[in-house]
């Protein structure tokens, strides 16, 4: 078998994303054949050397990828392992393979979050250059306005100067009595946090957010808390 790179091992066999398999590397927790391992240009045989993380042996022999979409619901974090011992979206997901969520939900955020032991396939989609369509569900604490839908609709700035991409808002319901609106917002790129910091880019105040779909898969029939696998033609979809 010809050498591969260390990360590049280390994310197929699921251990995380390739970019945070970089980061373990740099911070030595990697061993290759009992010595430890901090050059990102490092390359291994699978077929001969043995690689440890966390003082385990890593194993990629005969590996069956998995895909999963799960119905995320408020208060798990989006993180194979937390370090102050909150529930995990992995609590949720009980299967044999060592999975790794594919990109983040916050802790008070709902929806679509997709799991896999693939690394190239969360490479592809959570490189800066691969954009994922991501339809979005909120609440705001505030009636919105013409000004405020089309200023989401054409940019907002966050993050020290960052112009957000055009966006589709669409307004689904309003309660004038309670003053709160509710929105769905299709965006084409995933800051951190990102909808929370435009709908505060325009002085309103997110109460509850749900991401309903992440490209042409939804969440709609399945209940929180669950989730499916995905099929061959759903994943296509996705990387394309």
């Amino acid at each position: 078998m010809e050498e591969i790179r260390l990360q590049k091992y280390l994310a197929d066999c699921g251990i995380a994303s390739r970019r945070k398999c970089e980061e373990l590397i740099l911070q030595g927790k990697v061993q290759v054949n009992g010595k430890p391992i901090i050059e990102l240009g490092t390359k291994i045989n699978p077929e001969k050397d043995v690689v440890e993380f966390e003082n385990k042996i890593i194993n990629n022999e005969n590996k069956k990828y998995v895909y999963i979409l799960l119905n995320k619901p408020i208060g798990y974090v989006t993180t194979a392992k937390d370090q102050f011992g909150r529930d995990t979206v992995l609590d949720l997901v009980k299967v044999k393979e060592r999975i790794v969520p594919v990109g983040r939900l916050d802790m008070y955020t709902s929806g679509a979050l997709i799991l896999t032991n693939d690394g190239d396939f969360v490479n592809k989609v959570t490189h800066s250059s691969q954009e994922i369509k991501t339809a979005k569900t909120r609440l705001f604490p505030l009636l919105l306005t013409d000004e405020n839908v089309k200023a989401l609709e054409s940019g907002v700035i966050i993050d020290d100067n960052y112009k957000t991409k055009p966006a589709i808002v669409k307004i689904l319901k309003i309660d004038k009595e309670k003053k709160i609106s509710r929105i769905q917002i299709t965006i084409h790129e995933g800051k951190n946090r990102q909808i929370r910091k435009m709908c505060k880019a325009i002085d309103k105040n997110v109460l509850a957010l749900h991401r309903a779909k992440i490209g042409e898969l939804t969440v709609k029939n399945i209940p929180l808390g669950k989730w499916k696998f995905l099929n061959k033609n759903e994943i296509e979809k996705l990387i394309k």
